[in-house]
Parts: structure tokens; sequence; C-alpha cells
């Protein structure tokens, strides 16, 4: 599972082979990367690009990859009671917050309204889900115009929850995200692959495809954050390493850059969930790929989500 996802890139489609499994730094390529430069590019990474040990006191200088502000979104998902909310809104309220930082929290849809009428502004509402397009006779849904009548400037769309409890396909996918930008709602657009791909070796397979359904689908990539999250590391207890993150943050920006345009890959901030919280967000923060989180069950806990929204400290400079 640790190993890496390079060999991935000498499918049918590349006329690449390797004679031995290269080794992937996890560097984004640049903007001018080709596949047949691949080979060359993997062989040279260890002895140009990597820092010796001597180096390690010291840390590195770490720029985002994506153009915007560190994005944090905390998924509170079907949790909570108004009285446990009321005390979280309390933290989140009372916390030092980092200034350089977009946070989102989605609350259940019931609490929506209490949270926005308490929680400070620095901090936006965004729904967990919506419909296709404007309401009616949907039993259970919510359409985005009601998400924008309570406040709410975000939706995530495509969570593996949505996707492999519930059922919701790629393209089903596709359409909410497309309905809810034409509402002037951002999205928050969820990829991951399940265990069983990423031990088959499908990892960027099944990500390319979650990603070819957004872009066949939305009609502009402002405000769109996507957020890889590798299904066997939610709510397991299990995450990955930043390295592996952020291999899979590097290829997903790459995909952009290919098939989307270089401009939509720069300015597209890529962010990991998946089992983060205040003791591993500051080293996966590190990572250059990585533009922030979509935390789970930490998002629950006032301090410790504070801790995780000012890991974007680990990628200042320190003097």
């Amino acid at each position: 599972m640790a190993a890496s996802l390079a060999s991935q890139l000498s499918g049918p489609k590349s006329a690449i082979s390797f004679s031995s499994p290269p080794h992937f730094s996890g560097l984004r390529p640049s903007s001018n990367f080709k596949l047949d430069n691949t080979h060359s590019f993997f062989q040279n990474v260890d002895s140009h690009l990597r820092l010796s040990p001597s180096h390690k006191a010291c840390r590195p200088v770490v720029s985002m990859a994506g153009s915007g502000k560190f994005f944090v979104g905390g998924n509170w998902k079907c949790n909570g009671t108004k009285d446990s909310i009321s005390k979280l809104v309390s933290d989140l309220n009372s916390a030092k917050l980092e200034s350089d930082v977009d946070v989102v929290v989605a609350p259940p849809f019931l609490y929506i309204d209490q949270v926005k009428s308490s929680l400070t502004d620095k901090i936006e509402i965004s729904g967990q889900n919506c419909w296709t397009g404007k309401g009616g006779a949907f039993t259970g849904e919510i359409s985005v115009e009601q998400l924008k009548d309570v406040g709410c400037k975000w939706v995530i769309l495509g969570h593996s929850e949505r996707r492999h409890v519930i059922g919701e396909n790629d393209e089903f996918i596709g359409k909410k995200a497309a309905y809810a930008l034409s509402q002037n709602v951002g999205v928050i657009a969820c990829i991951g692959e399940l265990l069983e791909e990423r031990e088959a070796g499908k990892t960027f397979d099944v990500c390319f495809k979650q990603l070819k359904a957004f872009a066949d689908a939305l009609p502009s990539w402002d405000d769109v954050v996507i957020a890889y999250e590798p299904v066997w590391a939610i709510g397991t207890g299990k995450v990955a390493s930043p390295e592996q993150a952020q291999e899979v943050h590097a290829a997903v920006r790459d995909w952009l850059s290919k098939n989307v345009s270089a401009e939509v890959a720069s300015k597209t901030r890529i962010i990991y969930g998946g089992s983060v919280n205040g003791g591993n967000s500051s080293d996966l923060a590190k990572k250059e790929d990585i533009d922030g989180f979509l935390v789970g069950g930490a998002s629950l806990k006032g301090p410790e989500f504070a801790t995780i929204i000012n890991s974007v400290t680990s990628k200042k400079v320190a003097a």
C-alpha cells in the first residue's frame, strides 16, 4: 500500500516501460512535464531534487502549488445536537486562528441556521450535499437555492460516503456540481480510491475518472476546491503518508494541466482528507501540492480543528 504509484504512468496510453519500479519523490512535475520524459525524470529525482541528510535539521522552504489561500473544511457529517454544536461553535469563536486560511464548516442541514447565526464570520458555511437542480417534488433532498437561503457559500459533492454508501455515480455528481456553480455556490469536489483499488495499482485511474466526470460537467473551475480523500483512510485512523498524499496531489494537478489548462492546474486548490488530525496535519501541510484539508472527526473538536487550521504555518519559512 505504501508502494509508489508512479508505475501507473506506464499504462496502455504511454509507451514507457521500466525495468524496475522507479522512485517518485512526490515533487510536482513542472508545467512542461511530458510523459515521454518520465523515465529520465524519475531517474534523476533522487540525485538532483532530494535534500541531503545534512539538511534535516532545517525546515525546507515550502510553497503552495495552488495559487489560492490555504483551505480547511470541517465536515461534521451526521453528528451533533443543538447543545454539542453550541459548544463547538463557542470553541471555534474563541480560538485564535491564522488569518491567511479559508475556513469552512459543513454542519448537518438541521443545524445550519443555528451555526450561521452564532459562528464567527471568519468561518464560512457549507452544505454536505445538494440536488441536481431547483427544488420541487424531491423528497428528502436539499436544493442549492435553499443552501444559499440559509447562508451557505459552499457544498461538498462526491464524498465517498455518497458514492459508496448512497450509490451516487460520477455523472450524477457532476450534474450536482455544475448546477451548484451555476448558482454561485462553491464546490468542494471529492475524489479518492478504495483500498482494493489502491492495492491493485488503480489509484490514478480511479481519481482521473472521477476528475473527468467533473471536468465534463463543469462550466468553470472557478470556486472549485478538489479534495483527495483515499476511502481507506476515512474514519479508519489510517492516514496516507505525506509522501503518498503528495504523490496523488501532484498527479491530479498534472492531470488538470494536461486535460483542462495550465491556468486551472495552477489556481485550483487540492486539499487532503482522510483521518487528518492535530498530530499529522503539520507534516502533511509541508507538502507543496497539499493546499489544505477536508477534516471529518477532528473537526468536531474545536481546539483540535484550530490546530489543523493553524498548520498553515508549516507552509511558511522557518527562521
